[in-house]
């Protein structure tokens, strides 16, 4: 474990006087101003913690916490879930975006503040203006009927100002739980959301993209495998996986809703499998890359609401967090890492060599096979062979 500073506090009276979150980001200038914020040093101090609290934590929890914020938030995202049954698809030509999601969506327009005075003591009411934009904002936009990592950190980002407020506590058995219980049930909700009304992803990367509508599961996954060395990086490549950790969990989820090879529809994926020596630089580089390519890009955040709980005014430079570096170290040359044998254990299903499930070593691929290529190619900057 890595200790972190304690997240701050912000005392519910004094949301009195505090504008609401309204669109603070409309051009590149903005992220930057953004990035200087106490808001962003807030949200990047509890993503911190949270993995801090899930390293070495597996599913199913053995001892899982009655806490009541917790039960209750859980309860929450189950009677959104409900309302999936109560709003069945409709007969739609459309290849994505099934036009009852708006339907779903002014549903939840319209209940958001019961949803959470219900939730919430009766003393935080003043709080329920302030959270009720980012709740609006974590299950996709009802406009263009998408769902992207944009929606994910709001979300993220509703639970850090629930923290922040002290509705959460910022110890490590409720950190722990907002990631293996509530982040989990967040994520079959918009999965669900995601199947049922056919979602298109928000804007993809397409096949260099890390996953088409969702990041934090990649990184609460990887630091929940972090500081073991039983299972391998490369474990990813024998599916089925099991459902201990979110990264196992994310990466069956593509297996879902894709198809073909997995180093074709998932190379970056497939180039951390082959090429990160260890989860802690799986960890650590993904965080970067999340900073990067997803907090650091207008079009993913610019939806976000900020101001009020998540001051928008820039803090001094002495108090910021120094990160100079945005590159993720995953490759080393492509040959050392397809000759390399592929491992096998109890958290894998072995699939015979040359079978559709399966990925061939380097000894039966041609020098212009796809994933010869795959492994060479470096899409962007997170993804270059160190120095």
């Amino acid at each position: 474990m890595e200790s972190q500073p304690a997240l701050r506090r912000v005392d519910v009276a004094s949301l009195k006087g505090m504008p609401k979150p309204a669109q603070k980001i409309r051009f590149d200038s903005d992220v930057e101003v953004w990035r200087t914020t106490r808001s962003y040093q807030d949200y990047s101090l509890f993503l911190h913690r949270l993995t801090e609290a899930v390293v070495g934590q597996f599913l199913p929890l053995a001892n899982p916490t009655q806490s009541s914020a917790i039960l209750g938030t859980i309860g929450a995202l189950d009677r959104l879930d409900r309302w999936i049954d109560d709003i069945p698809p409709l007969d739609s030509p459309q290849r994505f975006g099934n036009l009852a999601f708006r339907k779903w969506g002014k549903r939840l327009e319209e209940e958001a503040d019961d949803v959470l005075g219900t939730l919430l003591p009766s003393d935080y009411a003043a709080a329920i203006p302030h959270l009720k934009p980012y709740l609006l904002a974590s299950f996709g936009s009802f406009t263009r009927m998408d769902y992207g990592t944009g929606h994910e950190a709001s979300f993220a980002l509703f639970l850090c100002c629930l923290t922040l407020l002290r509705f959460f506590q910022p110890t490590m058995d409720e950190e722990k739980d907002l990631v293996l219980r509530v982040f989990v049930r967040y994520l079959q909700l918009c999965w669900r959301l995601q199947d049922v009304y056919r979602l298109e992803p928000a804007g993809s990367h397409g096949v260099w993209g890390l996953d088409d509508s969702s990041f934090l599961g990649y990184i609460f996954g990887s630091g929940q495998l972090r500081d073991q060395n039983e299972i391998p990086v490369a474990a990813v490549l024998h599916p089925p996986l099991p459902a201990t950790n979110l990264y196992f969990m994310s990466i069956m989820r593509i297996h879902e809703v894709k198809r073909g090879p997995f180093h074709e529809h998932s190379s970056q994926l497939y180039a951390i499998a082959t090429g990160v020596p260890n989860w802690r630089k799986v960890n650590s580089g993904l965080f970067k890359m999340y900073e990067a390519e997803v907090l650091a890009k207008r079009v993913v955040v610019q939806h976000i609401p900020l101001g009020g709980i998540l001051e928008w005014d820039a803090i001094p430079p002495s108090a910021m967090v120094p990160n100079n570096s945005t590159r993720a170290p995953w490759l080393s040359p492509a040959a050392e890492l397809l000759s390399a044998p592929m491992p096998t254990g109890w958290w894998s299903t072995p699939t015979p060599r040359g079978s559709s499930g399966g990925v061939d070593s380097a000894s039966s691929v041609g020098s212009d096979d796809p994933r010869n290529r795959a492994a060479r190619s470096t899409p962007s900057t997170h993804f270059g062979a160190p120095p």
